[in-house]
């Protein structure tokens, strides 16, 4: 059994009265780890651990190029430990080990990128319209951060918004998921080891109730950096009403993917395939939605059909595996009801729609593709976070945005075509804060992420990030040899 721990004020340590819960692997139903579900107490007493470190100490001395040497020396820890990491990853949630390991070490890059942003992040000289006065902005950090990270990327999404918090000089408490903490616990040791100064970085874990509450609703936090479910999301910001900490939402989605007649066929089925079986269809951005034009239609559906089939479920930590485990029995639960409710509504279940053969043991579910007549069927609408593909017919490229937009949210989309000018014209139409086009689930430090709608408000990676995690200052000089003028005398 894997005992973690807390990580608050630069020490390891048990809740305030003791408590621990169970998490279990997904691929075999076991308990294999235990974690402390962090008390009020233990929440305030992070926060004011990031509250002193911002304002006292050697953290607020240090130059922003300092701040990135700590980062650059972080990134290197991280790539270090990506295999071992990557490892606890996958036992815990069920995401195949080739992902998580390769995503850990890639995570060392956002942290790198960031590293180099620390000491580049600039203000203006304002050419302000009253004489004798020189007037200029800087970037200054926003305070104490509130990150909290759900646990189907915990690295990725950690790397997201740690890196920019601190490259900018804010200090951070990391709320870790109580679904599969246990990879963000263990990541507590690699920050332990850079260096950073006590209260820098801390980092919990517990339930929405009391921790997720206690930390949003804080009266010394000042920015929430929250990526998760919409309707967890409300509770957050109604929270914040509390403390008015500024919110950056990174939400679900329900992605469209439009597949048009001179596509290159190959890619576009990888697209779909990557879009919606990719790590068991857990991820925030999967391409759900798959309009694919009439007259390759039946085409496409049978080729992801016999692909879809041909996908190698098992262990997530074996090479050969290609699909491993939902994270939890819930999520699988509400997929197969979900499903069941779609064929009831007319859907076509054209493959999968059932538990594999045995795998009794884990909470697996077989990569599912659902023919659909229209967006009526409720596997069209509501994010299932699992292996479930909703194929929908279309013919004209109106039809085709008209439909990609008939959702609430608008995080991600794909476009696959070969027409120049189309690809212009669609991914303006499609509302989305990320459009692939011939290509799905592509990421980088370099690029901003982030939705519209009920996909959530802000940006994570790019210079957009360190903009989140900062504020503007304003300063005014007079340059006058004269004294400042007599108020009550208007000239």
């Amino acid at each position: 059994m894997n005992e973690y721990q807390l990580y608050i004020d630069g020490e390891f340590c048990e809740a305030s009265d003791g408590n621990r819960f169970e998490s279990t692997n997904p691929a075999t139903g076991e308990v294999w780890a235990t974690a402390p579900g962090a008390t009020e107490a233990d929440v305030d007493r992070a926060v004011r651990a990031a509250k002193r470190a911002l304002t006292e100490g050697d953290w607020p001395a240090l130059t922003a190029t300092q701040r990135g040497r700590l980062l650059y020396r972080l990134a290197d820890l991280v790539a270090e430990a990506a295999h071992d990491l990557g490892s606890i990853e996958t036992t815990d949630s069920g995401k195949l080990a080739a992902e998580t390991r390769a995503q850990s070490a890639y995570v060392a890059d956002y942290y790198r990128y960031f590293a180099g942003l620390a000491d580049k992040i600039q203000g203006d000289t304002l050419p302000i319209d009253k004489p004798d006065l020189h007037v200029f902005t800087t970037r200054e950090p926003v305070g104490v951060v509130a990150a909290i990270v759900p646990w189907n990327a915990e690295m990725f999404l950690t790397a997201t918004k740690v890196g920019p918090a601190l490259a900018a000089g804010n200090t951070v408490v990391i709320k870790a998921s109580e679904v599969a903490p246990a990879p963000l616990l263990a990541f507590a040791r690699v920050i332990d080891e850079v260096g950073f100064p006590p209260g820098v970085v801390n980092l919990i874990t517990g339930f929405g109730e009391p921790c997720g509450r206690a930390l949003t609703s804080h009266p010394m936090v000042d920015k929430v950096a929250f990526t998760g479910g919409v309707e967890t999301a409300r509770h957050v910001v109604a929270n914040t009403v509390h403390n008015l900490a500024p919110v950056t939402l990174e939400l679900g989605g329900k992605s469209p993917i439009l597949v048009f007649d001179d596509a290159d066929f190959e890619g576009a089925v990888n697209g779909a395939i990557a879009g919606n079986f990719g790590a068991s269809g857990q991820s925030c951005v999967a391409g759900s939605r798959v309009f694919v034009q009439s007259g390759i239609h039946d085409e496409f559906v049978a080729e992801v059909v016999r692909r879809a089939e041909q996908i190698r479920i098992g262990d997530p930590l074996a090479d050969d595996t290609q699909m491993g485990p939902l994270a939890t029995v819930a999520q699988r639960d509400r997929i197969e009801d979900v499903v069941a409710e779609s064929t009831a509504q007319g859907a076509t279940l054209h493959t999968g729609g059932r538990r594999p053969e045995g795998l009794d043991d884990g909470w697996y579910y077989q990569p599912t593709v659902l023919g659909c007549p229209d967006q009526d069927v409720r596997s069209t609408r509501v994010e299932l976070f699992g292996p479930v593909m909703s194929v929908l017919r279309f013919d004209t490229e109106d039809e085709a945005v008209t439909m990609a937009n008939d959702t609430e949210f608008g995080l991600g989309a794909g476009v696959f075509t070969r027409d120049v000018s189309r690809v212009h014209r669609v991914s303006r139409a499609i509302r989305s804060g990320i459009v692939w086009v011939n290509t799905y689930r592509a990421v980088s430090p370099i690029a901003p992420f982030g939705g519209f709608g009920d996909s959530g408000s802000g940006r994570e990676a790019g210079m957009d990030a360190i903009h989140e995690f900062t504020t503007t200052k304003t300063v005014w000089i007079n340059t006058s040899t004269e004294p400042m003028a007599n108020p009550f005398t208007i000239r």
